[in-house]
């Protein structure tokens, strides 16, 4: 499946790649009665997108890429190993950062809920620090932060939010970073206080984001870099995170954003944000991660009810959280194949895809137009490389799938973690 990086960025595992790959699940065992459901991430795809995201912007620039999209330690490695950084919202990612081999100097750690154990243990490891609000550095220096530390400090940049509340986090009543200053001096003074803190960090959100929004939050955020510079007499802030946030492709019914298009306007609209003595921190993880990934699942059941046809799967709402609760903001598409993993075609008629879980909300496709389904059949739900596993629900107590890497072409399959067993879940519930 090997590609090159200009034309990764949007591209999308498409079906007859997927068909191939699904083949090669059947004949190596991968899918049978003990697994069926696998998901399948694509890493040629996700490199070159890596590769990408580099070129475009200075070699000084780090690109930190967000755990929670995908948690699976060899797909962080992948990142690491195509000489990337990791951003960690906790300090268990941290400790998945270290495992994955990613150099302290390019984890960034930006928990809203550090406690003090995680801000001294950050400190010894010498991590990137995004300190959420003044508190937190009133913490940082307690604990003895000294010249070595690196640290930013997150400013809500106060902008109109995207048109998914949960996912925008730079309204102006956003509960995340220190609010946008109403004059420059009162920000000037933990500058002067702290002369380890040389960052500022900004981050809007993500699906549902225009990249105007991003843009934007860049251009303010350089624009107070240079007051506050003028205002102490002296260059002090070197970094700049400017977040993540590009919205991830989900076919027609959602489109993505070429990374190529988002750095031009930013080079167009934020030159200053391209210096030689300023350090770009980006935090990408949808937009890198979604499209990489399928999951495949067997069809157990199907069955009328009410005039509705509905397909039971082996996952739902457990992967496909969002999906399931907000099925028009995560719009997966579907395919069907049939029990050798061709894909299927013919009259279409509406069908209701449901998951495993034991509650009426576990629906992941209503009334979709699609060929006539089969027990036995394979669904194949597209775009689930990013924030599908990573918050994995344990409802019904149900092992995650195996998941499996995929490279070359044809696709040799490469096993990335382990599908869990019922011993693992008893471990995981004090068993």
């Amino acid at each position: 499946m090997a590609m090159d990086s200009v034309s990764a960025w949007r591209s999308r595992i498409e079906p007859p790649q997927i068909e191939a790959a699904v083949s090669v699940m059947l004949a190596q065992g991968w899918l049978s009665d003990r697994a069926p459901a696998v998901i399948a991430h694509d890493m040629d795809r996700l490199g070159a997108r890596l590769g990408r995201l580099r070129a475009l912007f200075p070699s000084s620039a780090l690109h930190a890429v967000a755990i929670k999209a995908n948690p699976v330690v060899p797909i962080l490695a992948a990142v690491v190993d195509a000489g990337c950084g990791l951003e960690a919202a906790s300090w268990e990612e941290v400790q998945l950062a270290v495992a994955a081999g990613c150099p302290p100097a390019q984890i960034v750690y930006d928990s809203p809920a550090k406690t003090r154990t995680d801000l001294a243990a950050a400190l010894k490891l010498g991590v990137h620090i995004n300190a959420d609000n003044l508190d937190e550095l009133d913490r940082l220096a307690t604990l003895g932060a000294g010249p070595e530390a690196s640290v930013g400090l997150r400013l809500n940049p106060a902008l109109d939010g995207g048109t998914i509340a949960t996912t925008s986090v730079a309204n102006r009543g956003s509960r995340f970073g220190l609010p946008w200053p109403d004059s420059v001096p009162s920000l000037v003074q933990p500058f002067e206080r702290y002369p380890w803190l040389t960052g500022l960090h900004v981050h809007v959100g993500s699906q549902g984001c225009p990249v105007s929004l991003l843009v934007e939050a860049a251009r303010r955020v350089v624009e107070l870099r240079a007051a506050i510079h003028t205002a102490l007499g002296r260059p002090t802030i070197t970094t700049l995170d400017i977040g993540g946030g590009l919205p991830a492709e989900y076919g027609a019914a959602s489109p993505g954003v070429e990374l190529d298009d988002y750095v031009s306007m930013l080079r167009a609209q934020v030159p200053a944000l391209f210096e030689p003595d300023l350090r770009i921190v980006t935090e990408m993880g949808r937009a890198l991660q979604v499209g990489c990934g399928f999951v495949v699942s067997r069809v157990e059941y199907v069955k009328r009810v009410a005039e509705r046809s509905l397909a039971t799967l082996h996952v739902g709402a457990d992967l496909l959280l969002r999906t399931a609760y907000a099925p028009t903001d995560w719009p997966h598409e579907v395919l069907v194949l049939d029990a050798h993993g061709r894909l299927k075609s013919g009259p279409v008629e509406p069908w209701t895809l449901v998951g495993p879980l034991c509650f009426a909300g576990d629906v992941i496709a209503r009334d979709r137009s699609l060929p006539a389904v089969e027990e036995g059949d394979l669904v194949v739900v597209r775009d689930v490389g990013g924030y599908t596993l990573g918050m994995w629900s344990r409802h019904c107590s149900r092992g995650a799938p195996a998941v499996v890497g995929l490279r070359g072409t044809p696709p040799r399959l490469e096993p990335l973690r382990p599908a869990e067993t019922s011993d693992d879940i008893v471990r995981s519930w004090g068993g």
